[in-house]
């Protein structure tokens, strides 16, 4: 039987762009990434081809320190993509359909143990990848932590507020929420009717540059706004380092307000570098030394 205090479930991929240029990610393996840097050991449930690009992630996970066990491989269908290209200066993006996290197998889930199980929406636009996370939750974890990402044509209104029901945390964007529950023109009424609706103990919402609002248990909210960054390159990855702050908070009992600042000074650190991911563990050992992770 598989233990782990936290269990990440869903796609890992690679963004493709037309210079050749790969980058790996899928906000499940960042989540997973960073919470191995902070100590967490999480479990990360995935599949991946038969091919280069699979060997590629098998070899970063393991030089990471990370566990590949719930690491599936697949003979038939390609490690997962997205293709970037360029249109009178403009990305556009192909999140490749059929590929090997679409068809995480449930049979190799089944003895899964977690306190935590994080999901996205995205990596269950396939039903074999359903039925995978259906059967992690029937082993009934103490917490559901569900990740909205509406990445079209992936994803139906009903299905999402479905899996929104089964969660106990969610977050999710101030449009992805403004989408799935367009309650009123004021923000914090619209979360806080929605976090009421489906019956969830806390409900984050990310705000981009100005930062972060959470609804929690008996409305308590919160609402952080980052410090003027000065050094941004980019802004990939920025929601999962959040989340993966929020999670840790969450496993270490942190009061709301403490998690919330960490977890947007983190995010704010992510997008001074490049990509959504570090690979040093020396950028994350001023957070590990600051909260006392050790």
């Amino acid at each position: 039987m598989a233990n782990s205090a936290i269990a990440i479930f869903g796609e890992v991929l690679f963004d493709c762009f037309p210079e050749g240029e790969r980058v790996l990610g899928g906000a499940p393996f960042n989540v997973a990434w960073h919470l191995q840097a902070f100590g967490r050991s999480p479990l990360f449930i995935s599949r991946i081809g038969s091919d280069e690009e699979g060997d590629v992630i098998l070899r970063s996970m393991g030089q990471w320190g990370m566990a590949t066990g719930c690491l599936q491989r697949d003979e038939r269908h390609p490690t997962g993509r997205v293709t970037i290209t360029l249109e009178a200066g403009e990305p556009s993006y192909e999140i490749v359909a059929d590929v090997a996290y679409d068809f995480i197998d449930a049979a190799g889930v089944a003895d899964v143990q977690a306190t935590t199980l994080y999901h996205g929406s995205l990596g269950l636009r396939n039903p074999i990848a359903r039925e995978a996370l259906n059967r992690l939750k029937a082993n009934n974890p103490q917490r559901i932590f569900m990740d909205v990402n509406l990445r079209d044509p992936w994803w139906q209104r009903e299905s999402v507020l479905n899996w929104v029901t089964e969660a106990d945390w969610v977050k999710l964007n101030e449009h992805e929420l403004l989408q799935l529950h367009s309650e009123s023109d004021d923000l914090l009424t619209t979360a806080t009717s929605f976090r009421h609706q489906y019956k969830l103990e806390g409900l984050v919402v990310t705000l981009g540059e100005r930062g972060v609002l959470a609804v929690a248990a008996d409305d308590h909210t919160c609402e952080i706004k980052p410090e003027l960054n000065l050094n941004l390159v980019d802004t990939v990855g920025a929601g999962d380092a959040l989340t993966s702050v929020l999670i840790l908070g969450l496993e270490l009992d942190w009061t709301l307000q403490l998690t919330l600042e960490r977890a947007q000074r983190f995010a704010s650190a992510i997008v001074g570098r490049r990509g959504a991911v570090v690979d040093d563990p020396a950028f994350y050992q001023s957070y590990i030394d600051a909260w006392q992770l050790a």
